[in-house]
């Protein structure tokens, strides 16, 4: 496709808040592409070509824009269009060459303007299509968020789940048609926000204080209470040291094999906001139980794939890292887990049997890597003392696939 695209952000202030070089490249374009709000907001120009997006957006847009192919073409988006806007898709789609991008103040720069927040004192969690708890990722006492909301529902689905995690103390502001004369403002606190009137564009803004919740950290290494589990999940100590061989790294793609409560794939996501991961489980209550342990700790991205491996294991994303917490002895297993692996992608296989123990030592003979054996004993009261109760030891194979193969 050879298409080429303008992509000019527009503000909440319409036409009059272009500058004259952007007024020009709309004028002069044979096609402009928008939402119906950002057309309506347009003089007329005779003979031009106006077209609003498709829906859906992904599935239809290549051959909308194939369409135009060899016109003048500009696109509108709001604000700022690579803060999620539709300059990201057409990049992705067209190439970067062939897109230019011409930004308005964003949504963001306006709200942190109207609350004097500074750039490096805020972040920024993206709702725009999404599910409303990735907000819990980012739940720490003292942070400030700035939530581009989906709709006007979106300020009352924030507040339900800041109060359900603990922090209904937190002051809330929704900041509306910013930049419009329209504009308003409305504060209030989580626990008593109610499900009120709010135009569809604005923003959240949250000053988190927590009202009796435990924070959770930003590290490998959840307490075990922080997951619904049946007894079957990696248990904290032995979590981390897995985490940290499976190293987690921006945009990379996981499998977690055999997951029983998800706790390695989850606490993989965490690691990044575009990091992937698959969750692969035999038993369906399991599996519903990872779904909600990931929406709980913010990361409801996770894909849960029902089925036992390696069979499960067909026709999913090529991973970059695979943890196998139980069913090495499985045949075939493991070498289906490093045959998909991606070269320089790493595998961490735990056991804790004398069979498991026996398959992955023959694999570290054959493949090299790093094998550990990993004892932990927690203090627990022995009648009046206090002595050490230990853990079933948990033997390791941790190994990093050649770049070459």
């Amino acid at each position: 496709m050879s298409t080429r695209v303008t992509v000019v952000g527009i503000g909440a202030d319409g036409w009059t808040g272009l500058t004259e070089a952007a007024r020009e490249m709309v004028d002069g374009a044979a096609v402009v592409l928008g939402g119906e709000r950002h057309l309506a907001m347009l003089p007329d120009v005779p003979e031009q070509i106006r077209q609003t997006w498709p829906s859906p957006l992904l599935e239809q847009l290549p051959s909308l824009l194939a369409t135009f192919d060899g016109y003048e073409v500009v696109a509108l988006a709001s604000g700022d269009p690579l803060v999620s806007g539709i300059a990201t898709t057409l990049v992705e789609m067209l190439g970067k060459d062939a897109v230019t991008v011409v930004p308005a103040l964003s949504s963001v720069a306006l709200a942190r303007a109207r609350l004097r927040w500074s750039a490096e004192s805020t972040e920024v969690v993206t709702l725009v299509g999404r599910d409303p708890h990735l907000v819990a990722r980012s739940l720490a006492p003292g942070l400030r968020l700035l939530v581009l909301s989906s709709d006007g529902s979106t300020p009352a689905e924030v507040a339900a789940l800041l109060t359900a995690a603990g922090y209904g103390a937190s002051p809330m502001t929704v900041l509306s048609d910013l930049g419009a004369p329209e504009e308003a403002r409305l504060d209030g606190v989580a626990a008593s926000w109610r499900d009120q009137a709010v135009p569809a564009l604005n923003v959240v803004a949250v000053e988190l204080a927590s009202s009796g919740a435990r924070p959770l950290g930003f590290v490998a290494g959840l307490p075990d209470d922080a997951f619904e589990h049946d007894g079957q999940i990696t248990k904290r100590d032995v979590r981390a040291s897995a985490v940290a061989r499976l190293a987690p790294v921006p945009g990379q793609t996981l499998w977690d094999v055999g997951a029983g409560a998800g706790s390695v794939g989850i606490e993989w996501l965490r690691a990044h906001p575009t990091c992937r991961a698959v969750a692969i489980e035999a038993r369906e209550d399991r599996a519903a139980r990872i779904a909600r342990n990931a929406s709980t700790l913010g990361v409801p991205v996770l894909q849960v794939v029902t089925g036992r491996a390696p069979e499960a294991l067909a026709g999913l994303e090529r991973p970059d890292a695979i943890f196998v917490g139980g069913g090495a002895t499985e045949e075939g297993l493991v070498d289906a887990c490093w045959d998909a692996l991606r070269p320089g992608g790493r595998l961490v296989v735990h056991g804790v049997t004398l069979e498991t123990e026996a398959v992955l030592a023959h694999r570290y003979a054959e493949l090299g890597g790093e094998l550990t054996r990993l004892h932990v004993e927690h203090a627990a009261p022995i009648g009046t003392f206090t002595g050490w109760t230990p853990s079933r030891a948990i033997m390791q194979w941790a190994v990093t696939k050649d770049e070459e193969s």
